[in-house]
């Protein structure tokens, strides 16, 4: 990496972080106890969160270098990352159905990633998973970025109510992800809902 780019990244990084501590839905995250829509999760790290009505977006060091993207209430007929609704002339996109199979939930995701222009997006360690009293699912992953900078995350996703609820973290797979990972997969094992 260059030090031009270098330089451009750390700019990135600082603006993401400031936006996300000024903004009107940005707030910091201490190490700890959160509550996140319906979901309480537990956290070893610190995170900087960007709110909205049915999505967070969460980073430590900034989107380009870690992101947790937690989705609630995706409605059926809904894009699974809730981008868009189900149209006829698309009936095959990454809309989630009430009742999916785990394999047919993540594959979804994996679809919605590809469409977001990550690429050799790949799956592995699919697994079920209780949340609290709520039958869920796991699975890590890898995926570049449209640049060609390799990346590995993890997903957890929970059908209730007819709704789902995804979380996907991720960070390149260089340093970030090693760094982090154990303590992203306390924080997933720690989810519970509470609503």
């Amino acid at each position: 990496m260059n030090i031009r780019r270098c330089k451009l990244l750390f700019a990135s990084v600082l603006l993401v972080i400031a936006a996300a501590c000024t903004s009107p839905g940005g707030v910091l995250q201490q190490a700890g106890a959160a509550d996140v829509f319906d979901m309480h999760l537990d956290s070893d790290l610190k995170w900087s969160r960007i709110k909205s009505t049915r999505q967070e977006l969460w980073t430590i060091d900034g989107t380009a270098l870690n992101s947790l993207n937690i989705y609630s209430g995706v409605k059926p007929g809904e894009h699974v990352f809730q981008v868009l609704k189900e149209k006829k002339s698309r009936p095959d996109g990454p809309w989630f159905r009430p009742g999916m199979r785990p394999d047919e939930v993540r594959d979804i995701i994996v679809d919605a990633l590809m469409g977001q222009n990550w690429a050799k997006v790949t799956s592995d360690q699919l697994r079920p998973q209780r949340f609290g009293d709520a039958d869920g699912l796991r699975f890590e992953m890898t995926l570049t970025n449209p640049d060609g900078l390799a990346y590995k995350g993890s997903v957890a996703a929970v059908e209730r109510n007819g709704k789902l609820t995804v979380l996907v973290w991720k960070a390149p797979a260089e340093y970030y992800y090693d760094r982090d990972a154990v303590a992203v997969g306390k924080m997933f094992d720690s989810l519970r809902f509470v609503r």
